[in-house]
C-alpha cells in the first residue's frame, strides 16, 4: 500500500504541476514563470505543511524526484499547452486523483505526529489545496478553494473520514487510506461531472 501510495502521489504530482503550468501559459508568463507556477502548485501544500509540522527540509528536497517531475511536466506544457488544453477532463481526473492522494498523506502525517481532530483535517486540506491557493495569488486570481466550487470541501470530507477510521475503528491502514481517498476522489469528480457548487450568498440592494 505504501508503494501504491507513493506512485499515486507522484501522479498527482505530473496532474498538479500541469495545472500550474497551463495557469501560467494562459496568464502569457515566460518560462521561468510557468516552471515555477509548477512546481509551487505540484509542491506548495506539502512544503508548508512541513514547515509547519517542523520536518525540515521539506519532503521534495529529501526526495527531489517530485522537483524534477514537476520540472519536466512543466516544460512539456510550455512546449505544447495545446495539447494539455485538448486532455482538459482527464487533468481534472487526474487532479482528482491527486487531491484525494494528497489529502491522506497529509492527515496521515499529522496523525503520526499525535495532532488533534482540527490539527489533522488543516495538514491533509492543505497538503491538497494550499499549493493551488498560492499559484492563484501569485495570479492575482481569487483562491479556486474560496470559490463554489467543491474542492476543499471534498477534502475535509475524506480527511475526516480517515481521522475517525484510524482512531475508532479496527480496520486495516491500508483500507482507511484507500476508502479515504477514494471519497475525496468521488466528491470531487462528482461536482465536476454533475456542476455541483456550495451555495452562495449575494447581497442584493
Amino acid at each position: 500500500m505504501t508503494d501504491m501510495l507513493y506512485y499515486l502521489d507522484l501522479l498527482g504530482t505530473v496532474a498538479f504541476a500541469a495545472s500550474g503550468a497551463l495557469t501560467g501559459v494562459r496568464k502569457q508568463m515566460d518560462l521561468l514563470g510557468v516552471v515555477m507556477l509548477g512546481i509551487v502548485t505540484a509542491t506548495g501544500g506539502g512544503v508548508l505543511r512541513d514547515v509547519l509540522m517542523n520536518d525540515l527540509p521539506p519532503f521534495c528536497f529529501k526526495n527531489e524526484m517530485y522537483l524534477y517531475l514537476a520540472i519536466g511536466t512543466s516544460l512539456l506544457v510550455f512546449i505544447s499547452p495545446r495539447r494539455f488544453e485538448q486532455r482538459r477532463n482527464l487533468l481534472l481526473m487526474l487532479d482528482a486523483l491527486g487531491l484525494g492522494t494528497f489529502a491522506v498523506i497529509g492527515t496521515t502525517k499529522a496523525l503520526t505526529y499525535h495532532l488533534g481532530f482540527m490539527g489533522a483535517i488543516i495538514m491533509g486540506v492543505m497538503t491538497a489545496t494550499c499549493g493551488g491557493l498560492v499559484r492563484d495569488v501569485l495570479c492575482n486570481d481569487i483562491p479556486l478553494i474560496l470559490q463554489r466550487e467543491i474542492y476543499a470541501t471534498a477534502c475535509i470530507v475524506g480527511c475526516t473520514a480517515l481521522y475517525v477510521m484510524s482512531l475508532y475503528s479496527s480496520l486495516p491502514q491500508a483500507i482507511a487510506l484507500t476508502v479515504s481517498a477514494a471519497i475525496v476522489i468521488g466528491i470531487r469528480c462528482a461536482a465536476i461531472l454533475r456542476g455541483w457548487q456550495l451555495p452562495r450568498k449575494l447581497l442584493r440592494d
